[in-house]
């Protein structure tokens, strides 16, 4: 048996989820440094409260992974565990600007970082199904389809969320002036309109898309993946958690060699979301590093929100264009060069006169992230056994949240030290890490490049 041929708009439903998801994760990534530098959080600490999100990757998604490939009900396979993500998700959203209300119990900066936490657990327990979602519906041949709907629909999502807090100030008039150690109201505002689209986005995947049963899955499989399964043990009706172990162990050669090309992507993607506030208030707006307050930060602060989404929404229509380049230059090609016009749009941001030309270096930067959200995922999928797909997708993830893991333990105290709280050289660092990254994408062994749309 095969799986059914899905039209453009069931792939473009199924994926839906992830516009409410890269809205909220967009908010965060844009304005969560900003907001712990208003509760009191130095430069150079920003990394370690950010070590909370890659943490959460690191322990959360192997195992929704594993129990969503374990997970059979009325609800489906993997849609209970994005449904359940999306909704404390929100709660984390409404509340981490808001942490000033728990002041008479923890400090405002300690509430702040742990619903930073809440919301990462969150994403993640949304996040990794999704992608699982995309390799239990779709078929070979339209993987590459699917991962790029997904990357555009990702955004889309993150374009609403980075350009929010601004639109919210310039176009409908709500003030982004505060005083010291509050967070603007524009920012409160978006974060909680944030919380109702994640939701909303949410329900349209579940009531939209159908799951394949285990059994129609297993019906799916060919001749050789069900010998493959029984080599590996996949058929034993037994399972427990240590078997994440057991499957890090046996991971297919592919995903090793893609391994080393997500730790230097997502090192230096992490360095960007971390740093880029502080860098171009200081490097491009002229001001003090231990400024967090003035009208000119906050305006700094909403332009960062403005090339966040420049980025996104390149990536969004980039991401339409991937499976056609794709299929005429193959996946590796297409990944590093992106990779590579990224780096460089990274680097460029040293030599730019005023905050406008940065959406130049923007414009690069996007088209690296549509193709890291894309091209790796689909490369993957067509390497590993459809009974494990859920749990090598959380596998997957080590390797994007052990470099974020890393870069938040020395970040900080490079910055201070090396670069003398001058962040605009963690930008430089990330930028040569995507050039490293694209290099590696040549050892990689694709086993399955071969796109039919």
């Amino acid at each position: 048996m095969e799986k059914r041929r899905l039209s453009f708009w069931e792939i473009w439903n199924m994926s839906f989820g992830f516009l409410g998801i890269q809205m909220g994760f967009a908010l965060q990534n844009a304005n969560a440094s900003r907001i712990l530098q208003i509760f009191g959080a130095d430069v150079h600490e920003l990394s370690w409260f950010w070590i909370i999100a890659p943490l959460m990757g690191l322990i959360v998604q192997p195992i929704i992974g594993h129990y969503s490939d374990k997970t059979w009900g009325r609800f489906g396979r993997r849609k209970p565990y994005f449904l359940v993500g999306a909704l404390l998700a929100s709660i984390g959203l409404i509340l981490m600007p808001q942490a000033k209300i728990f002041i008479a119990f923890l400090p405002a900066l300690w509430v702040g970082a742990g619903m930073l936490m809440i919301m990462d657990a969150s994403f993640n327990i949304a996040m990794e199904p999704f992608r699982a979602l995309v390799g239990d519906n779709l078929r070979t041949d339209q993987r590459t389809l699917g991962f790029s709907v997904q990357t555009a629909l990702i955004g889309f999502g993150a374009v609403i969320g980075s350009w929010l807090p601004y639109a919210l100030n310039h176009w409908f008039g709500i003030s982004n002036e505060t005083s010291e150690g509050e967070v603007p109201f524009n920012l409160i505002l978006s974060f909680i309109i944030g919380a109702i689209i994640l939701i909303a986005s949410i329900l349209i995947t579940v009531i939209s898309t159908k799951e394949y049963t285990p059994e129609e899955l297993k019906s799916f499989e060919t001749e050789k993946e069900s010998s493959e399964a029984m080599n590996n043990g996949e058929n034993k009706e037994k399972s427990s958690l240590l078997d994440i172990f057991d499957d890090f162990r046996k991971m297919p050669i592919t995903m090793r060699q893609l391994s080393w090309v997500q730790f230097f992507s997502w090192f230096g993607l992490f360095g960007m979301w971390v740093f880029a506030t502080p860098a171009i208030a200081q490097h491009i707006y002229g001001l003090p590093f231990t400024d967090s307050s003035s009208k000119t930060y906050q305006d700094a602060g909403d332009w960062i929100g403005i090339l966040f989404g420049v980025y996104n929404l390149v990536s969004a229509f980039y991401a339409f264009a991937l499976p056609y380049i794709a299929k005429k230059m193959g996946r590796k090609r297409t990944h590093a060069i992106s990779l590579i016009i990224g780096g460089i749009g990274l680097l460029s941001i040293y030599i730019m006169p005023n905050e406008n030309w940065l959406i130049i270096s923007m414009i690069g930067v996007g088209i690296a992230w549509a193709s890291i959200l894309a091209m790796p995922y689909a490369i993957l999928a067509g390497s590993i056994s459809p009974r494990k797909m859920g749990v090598y997708m959380g596998i997957f993830n080590f390797f994007i949240v052990i470099p974020q893991i890393i870069n938040a333990l020395i970040g900080g105290p490079l910055v201070k030290y090396a670069y003398d709280n001058h962040a605009i050289f963690a930008l430089m660092v990330s930028g040569v890490s995507f050039l490293i990254a694209a290099s590696l994408v040549f050892k990689v062994k694709d086993v399955d490049d071969v796109v039919q749309l």
